[in-house]
């Protein structure tokens, strides 16, 4: 990579690499790193004129050593006058960012969006933060390869970066690394980087995470990531053929909403998702059979992570198609008939301490042991905390039923704290942004580097059905009660 030399205003930042194989955008993405000039304000003189954004590298002839001219103004914080009232722009930054309740977007470094709207939507969970900090700095165990510890201090870093600024933060690094450990989301086309499927995106960093965070350097962090996001299914396989029967188990870190012509809501399509036919070999018939494999969840998370299946290959045209078709999805989501007669039992006593205290708030008096009533008419409680007296998460599995005093029990329904969304008919194309539901309360639109508030009436109306913004990934966090 050539070296370059910059000239701006009375400062010369001397030996500033140029990585030739991206666009010029990334390269002021650098400049702004140094200088404070956001990349939309930077004139940098080149050979011919302006340097543009998508412009050829090779076109241009940069040579090593060279020195280039830049103008642009910095964006300045205001310094407050020593005595009286502060403002927002007087405060440092961190505190900037406290002050204006959401963390800060992400600059698009060439069809980037599908990593931008992925890296916000994670980095709404506080738990996931809290076990990336405790990740250590240095050194990784012999089962983690190099590049997964990169990617994993690089998410760390880029985490505390979005929560340390107001203005935009470039992740180049955290993109540099993720291409070194998935070549796949570094694939060009015309010398311009291509668009990536954010849900493979979504599913590598969280493998990834998944790996480095159970490593035995990260023992405070065990099984972190299984925990908040693992979700345990219990599936029934039969042949009608053979009669042949058996069952599995798996863990999966998302539910699929397979959509049809019958799926109009999310709940519909959770319920085709846990079922499908799968063809293999019967031992008692001796040849291929076809075999339908029958799902319910043994266990929930703290996050769980719901996908849209919009993307399907088509073999006609010999590409990937979009279903647009309009799903809706709700901002309370209760998942208790998707469950398994065995997690079912364990959260009947949380289900019904919510009610209780619902019914409380309303006036009303609660129930004694021997009322019944149906889960299906549960009322919903927004609770005050998410997590026990350690602060750490709290998972119902089939193997545990949480036991300590004061520990925050699951009860299967969920409310929505983030949403993903594609834009376009193909997944090869198009834009994707994060929509993210802030601990205020407040949605923000994260549109790379252009944080914008929403209305929370607003982000259901994102599913689908046209041309607009429709649902691709949503994220649900678990209402809990203390026992």
């Amino acid at each position: 990579m050539p070296t370059v030399s910059v000239k701006w205003q009375k400062e010369l930042f001397r030996a500033v690499e140029i990585d030739t194989s991206q666009p010029p955008l990334v390269f002021k993405c650098q400049l702004y790193d140094l200088t404070g000039v956001p990349p939309e304000r930077q004139k940098i003189m080149v050979k011919g004129g302006l340097l543009k954004d998508d412009a050829d590298w090779s076109t241009i002839g940069v040579k090593e050593g060279q020195k280039l001219m830049m103008m642009g103004t910095a964006d300045e914080i205001v310094i407050a006058p020593e005595k009286g009232p502060v403002f927002m722009e007087d405060l440092p930054e961190e505190e900037q960012a406290i002050a204006v309740g959401h963390s800060a977007g992400l600059f698009n470094l060439g069809n980037t969006c599908y990593m931008n709207s992925t890296l916000q939507c994670l980095h709404s969970v506080p738990e996931l933060k809290s076990a990336l900090l405790k990740y250590p700095y240095s050194g990784r165990s012999n089962e983690l390869d190099q590049s997964s510890h990169l990617l994993t201090v690089a998410t760390r870093d880029l985490f505390g970066e979005l929560d340390r600024n107001v203005k935009p933060v470039a992740p180049m690094h955290f993109w540099m690394v993720l291409r070194k450990k998935y070549p796949q989301f570094g694939q060009q086309h015309n010398g311009a980087f291509m668009q990536q499927d954010a849900e493979e995106c979504w599913t590598q960093l969280m493998y990834t995470l998944f790996q480095s965070l159970k490593s035995p350097e990260s023992r405070e962090n065990a099984e972190a990531v299984k925990s908040l996001f693992g979700i345990e299914l219990v599936s029934r396989v039969h042949c009608a053929e053979s009669g042949e029967e058996n069952s599995e188990t798996e863990s999966v870190y998302s539910l699929k909403c397979h959509i049809s012509h019958e799926v109009n809501h999310l709940h519909e399509g959770l319920k085709h998702g846990l079922k499908s036919e799968l063809e293999k070999v019967s031992p008692s018939l001796g040849r291929s059979a076809v075999y339908l494999k029958e799902s319910c969840i043994n266990g929930l998370p703290r996050y769980l992570t719901v996908q849209f299946v919009r993307f399907f290959w088509k073999r006609e045209s010999n590409q990937k198609a979009k279903i647009l078709r309009k799903v809706d999805y709700p901002l309370e989501l209760d998942v208790f008939d998707l469950c398994s007669d065995e997690l079912r039992s364990q959260l009947h006593s949380p289900r019904q301490i919510l009610r209780d205290e619902e019914n409380t708030k309303l006036g009303l008096k609660a129930k004694d042991k021997n009322g019944s009533s149906k889960d299906n008419d549960v009322k919903i409680l927004k609770p005050e905390g998410f997590s026990n007296e350690n602060g750490e998460p709290s998972a119902v599995t089939s193997q545990e039923a949480a036991s300590s005093d004061k520990q925050m029990h699951l009860t299967g329904i969920y409310d929505l704290m983030a949403v993903l969304t594609h834009k376009g008919r193909s997944a090869d194309s198009g834009h994707y942004v994060a929509w993210v539901k802030q601990e205020s309360g407040k949605w923000i639109q994260y549109d790379d580097d252009n944080p914008i508030p929403q209305r929370e009436e607003d982000i259901t109306k994102l599913s689908g059905g046209g041309d607009w913004h429709m649902a691709y990934i949503c994220m649900y966090k678990a209402r809990v009660v203390s026992i």
